[in-house]
């Protein structure tokens, strides 16, 4: 498919809005009552620092909502707005955070539902309205929708729209796209289904494995056993790999994409020659500008001398995950929570380990004066954080007790 002109076709279509419906002002009132905070705030004005007790709170100095994010969720509520009656749907989670995403079901916008880990799109009716949510769609849910005839509200955050032209400009010059990212996750999914030959590597390891095969070749078959469900149809890596551009997934680690970017600029020039470098390798630069500034404020926030660590967002948020991971890296004590439900009385904590796993820590409020940090994922409102550090509080202060 000319996924180009499809996309062309699509945004000149009078059943296409992708720039709102004009209730800017009452959404925004609607969205600082129900997700902003006047604690957040006051830590700010304090130099991202507040101390109550025994507890010192340092909070990273980018966190929490990003403008993609909060222009995703707002054009979600100008679309109920507007489209009082209508049936709303939305093609996947609008963000990932639950309770942003538990506000979009009470407002009755609903979820396509997912058989047999595919999308059902028969019940969505021709005029029905579908919201493609922050980190988009693909471009086969995209043409099912139009096809439908139905109304669609394009959330996509324009750092991902930036990825998707990336892909498209490596298609056009036959390279083949080299995408870090998590192939199983929705933006990555979306930005493959715009691409033409493409690989997905998770880290720089699988990236090394790429990059030894092109120079030095290797078994095929475990090649792609490998990568089965990580490339496009019928990929060949003795054919495929000779030349390749860079992509990513918005919420990667920006270290490790820039490290995978160089890993295939030398080994291209290894193999073909510097003179030849540029008939073999392309590099644009996707890197999400909030998902850098999140990341540095965190390398910055672990360098002080923290006591633990409380990471906020989605279980399944990948920014809020390398958020974690920079943590833990750092050696500090840190939980990965999605809500301050999971803040137990009785100093419990339930969070989410790097391997997915969830556990329980027991006595995770040491005694006496502590110094904790926190931040939060691009999808977290001001309000759960807010949450949370005030339950830290509660919490720490019956361990004084104790």
């Amino acid at each position: 498919m000319d996924t180009k002109a499809f996309k062309r076709t699509l945004q000149h279509s009078e059943n296409y809005n992708r720039k709102g419906f004009g209730h800017q002002a009452e959404v925004a009132n609607q969205l600082e009552s129900e997700y902003q905070s006047s604690l957040i705030q006051e830590i700010r004005d304090r130099n991202y620092t507040l101390q109550r007790g025994d507890v010192t709170i340092r909070l990273a100095q980018a966190f929490g909502f990003c403008w993609g994010v909060e222009r995703a969720v707002a054009m979600a509520y100008e679309t109920r707005q507007h489209f009082p009656a209508e049936k709303i749907w939305i093609t996947n989670e609008i963000i990932h955070n639950p309770a942003v995403n538990q506000r979009m079901q009470e407002m009755e916008v609903e979820f396509v539902p997912v058989e047999a880990g595919k999308k059902d799109f028969t019940v969505v009716a021709t005029g029905d309205v579908v919201i493609l949510p922050a980190f988009g769609a693909s471009v086969q849910e995209m043409q099912i929708l139009h096809d439908k005839g139905c109304k669609i509200v394009d959330t996509t955050c324009p750092w991902v729209s930036k990825v998707w032209n990336t892909v498209e400009k490596h298609k056009k010059v036959d390279y083949t796209s080299i995408i870090h990212g998590k192939y199983k996750h929705e933006e990555t999914v979306a930005t493959s289904s715009f691409a033409g030959k493409y690989l997905i590597v998770l880290n720089l390891q699988e990236a090394e494995y790429v990059a030894n095969y092109i120079l030095n070749g290797g078994n095929r078959d475990e090649f792609l056993t490998k990568f089965a469900k990580a490339c496009s149809v019928g990929f060949d890596p003795d054919q495929d790999l000779a030349r390749v551009g860079i992509a990513n997934q918005t919420t990667m680690l920006k270290g490790e994409t820039e490290k995978i970017g160089k890993l295939f600029e030398h080994t291209m020039m290894q193999k073909y020659g510097p003179t030849e470098l540029n008939q073999h390798f392309q590099s644009f630069n996707t890197i999400c500008d909030a998902t850098q500034e999140r990341q540095d404020a965190m390398l910055e926030l672990v360098q002080d001398d923290l006591d633990l660590m409380v990471v906020i967002g989605g279980f399944n948020s990948s920014n809020t995950t390398q958020l974690q991971q920079i943590a833990a890296e750092k050696g500090i004590h840190s939980y990965h929570i999605d809500s301050v439900g999971r803040i137990k009385s009785g100093n419990s904590i339930e969070h989410r380990q790097l391997n997915g796993e969830l556990v329980i820590t027991e006595n995770w409020l040491p005694d006496g004066e502590i110094i904790v940090g926190i931040t939060s994922g691009a999808s977290t409102p001001d309000k759960v954080v807010e949450d949370v550090i005030e339950k830290i509080f509660v919490e720490k202060a019956k361990v004084i007790l104790v």
